[in-house]
């Protein structure tokens, strides 16, 4: 989990519906609606630059942050959804959850492979195949993880990593029950190829004697 909660900077907005947040994107801000929570739903005003900035960064979605709105007290919010012009894929409007610590929430972490240097199998050639580059777990707010991750020391080809291989932050659990695949070390292609030639040109032994013995055996009779 992060250290620190970073701070989401936001102002107000005053008036609602589309002439107020078109009016927003003109002077460089973008609309956003935060929800939730015992409080009403909150219209707000993000300057375009800095979520733009954020978004880049990645990871926006399951990042929780400390909303600060003059006016009012500060408060734990997770992003919801961010809509984006269809067109120039830029931000357009975004929802913000009010959350507190111990808010049960679903979302996806990124999913770290450590030491490849420690795998035989990779050693050898083999291929990291990753299944599942995200793992979507339900967790507290205040325990979101910033990665998972999945030691590949030991591996050899053909080895799996499956969910239950991977160590969760207390209380966390996937959303899909099933210990699931999430990757694995296969054979590099060159050798796969090997494979199946071997497989379709393999000659059972023995059968070519068998055949001239059983000629000559006619030929003396």
């Amino acid at each position: 989990m992060a250290d620190e909660i970073p701070d989401l900077i936001a102002q107000e907005r005053t008036g609602t519906g589309k002439g107020a947040a078109r009016q927003a994107r003109r002077a460089g801000l973008v609309p956003g609606i935060v929800f939730g929570g015992d409080n009403e739903p909150l219209p707000i005003n993000i300057p375009f630059n800095e979520l733009l900035t954020r978004l880049r960064q990645g990871r926006f979605k399951s990042t929780l942050f400390n909303l600060k709105v003059e006016g009012h007290d500060d408060v734990r919010v997770i992003c919801r959804d961010v809509q984006r012009d269809v067109v120039k894929d830029l931000p357009t409007h975004l929802d913000l959850m009010r959350l507190n610590r111990s808010t049960k929430i679903a979302l996806f972490i990124p999913v770290e492979f450590l030491n490849e240097e420690e795998s035989p199998g990779l050693k050898r050639g083999g291929v990291l195949t990753v299944v599942r580059p995200e793992i979507e777990l339900t967790v507290t707010a205040g325990d979101i993880p910033d990665t998972l991750t999945a030691d590949l020391t030991g591996l050899e080809v053909g080895d799996t990593i499956t969910i239950s291989a991977i160590d969760l932050p207390a209380g966390a659990k996937p959303t899909i029950d099933r210990d699931f695949v999430v990757a694995n070390i296969s054979a590099p292609s060159g050798l796969r190829s090997a494979d199946d030639e071997d497989e379709d040109g393999e000659v059972v032994e023995g059968e070519g004697v068998e055949g001239e013995e059983a000629e000559g055996e006619q030929t003396e009779e």
